[in-house]
């Protein structure tokens, strides 16, 4: 089999994987059944050679050694990839018990204003897995989203995050909101505006208490379905926030046809301010676009006091980063809230 056009390993695994699958399917050979399974070697052009020959010998060499693994299996060839394969195997098999198994819980990093007042957080996923030890968002997620597990485990998250932030809220008697990243295959998937409403009931977290944030992705979808919920998520009083801001190629024109109402700039522009020029412009010009626009800023991955108070003096409604604290478990920002009242109340005396 030649496999053009194929753009990353996990794709050649389900190719592989049906082939296998419909080997094995039972045949009919005269009123009778008959089963065969078939063993499958893999290698790849040009990282495997260029060559027509070398190609299909590293093919046949990886098929003698997934039939010396038992057979009915595919190798690839190099040792490297093989154990590139196994490893996003285990991956997936243990994220399919993830949620099960309550491996699963949430973080969140404190989000402050200007003046340094907590005003909420972030809610971040974190996974711990007993097979896999932790495992980087950055990698689980991605293999969530295509194996289609980010639907159940996005809902999880809304929920834990939305009756943390009403709880949350009760204790500070404040505003406190609550940010919760929501991908593209939820939009695509489900009725993300119906999901969110019916959270908020079971919850009873006001709606403006709320902030979704999105990515590019999911503005570039552009559809009819997109731009529906998007609305309805508005008209209910739902914040919307685009994640990343200034890194897509055409986040400008999102600014004007989505109902957004919150913008985070990404920390590869916080992260040299203010020492380097051409940054501190970027983010000065993002401010004031924004403030034009009636947008409200979140700057993350502030990590220093000078970026604070840079960030300050351009008036930027929000902040998030190491400066002001490290993601949180649920007990440890509990303490974060208990000192803040602490000092509050010895101030306000």
């Amino acid at each position: 089999m030649l496999l053009p056009d194929v753009n990353s390993i996990a794709d050649i695994e389900k190719i592989a994987s049906k082939v296998l699958k419909a080997l094995s399917s039972p045949y009919s050979l005269e009123s009778h059944e008959a089963f065969v399974s078939g063993s499958m070697g893999i290698t790849l052009f040009p990282d495997d050679g260029t060559d027509r020959k070398v190609l299909l010998r590293n093919a046949d060499s990886a098929m003698y050694k997934a039939k010396e693994h038992g057979r009915n299996c595919f190798q690839f060839y190099t040792s490297a990839m093989h154990e590139h394969a196994k490893a996003r195997s285990r991956l997936e098999g243990a994220l399919y018990k993830a949620l099960i198994n309550k491996e699963l819980s949430i973080n969140y990093q404190p989000i402050v204003d200007g003046q340094g007042k907590l005003k909420g957080a972030e809610a971040l996923l974190r996974w711990y897995s007993p097979q896999l030890g932790h495992v980087s968002p950055a990698t689980f997620v991605p293999v969530s989203e295509e194996l289609g597990l980010i639907v159940a485990i996005g809902e999880w998250v809304l929920y834990q995050a939305c009756a943390q932030a009403k709880s949350w809220r009760e204790k500070e008697n404040a505003d406190f909101f609550i940010t919760v990243n929501v991908s593209s295959t939820q939009f695509k998937r489900q009725d993300i505006a119906s999901l969110v409403a019916k959270v908020l009931r079971d919850t009873d977290l006001p709606a403006h208490c709320l902030t979704l944030e999105i990515t590019e992705t999911v503005l570039a979808d552009n559809t009819h379905h997109t731009l529906h919920q998007l609305m309805a998520l508005r008209e209910m009083g739902v914040e919307l926030a685009i994640d990343d801001f200034g890194t897509g190629y055409s986040s400008l024109s999102y600014l004007k046809r989505f109902p957004l109402t919150k913008l985070k700039i990404d920390r590869e522009f916080v992260r040299d301010i203010p020492d380097d020029p051409e940054d501190c412009a970027l983010v000065s010009a993002i401010i004031s676009m924004a403030a034009n626009l009636n947008l409200k800023v979140i700057a993350e991955g502030v990590e220093t006091q000078a970026q604070f108070e840079y960030l300050q003096s351009l008036e930027c409604d929000l902040t998030q980063g190491y400066w002001h604290s490290k993601p949180l478990n649920v007990e440890a920002m509990n303490r974060l809230l208990q000192t803040r009242r602490t000092m509050l109340g010895e101030a306000q005396s």
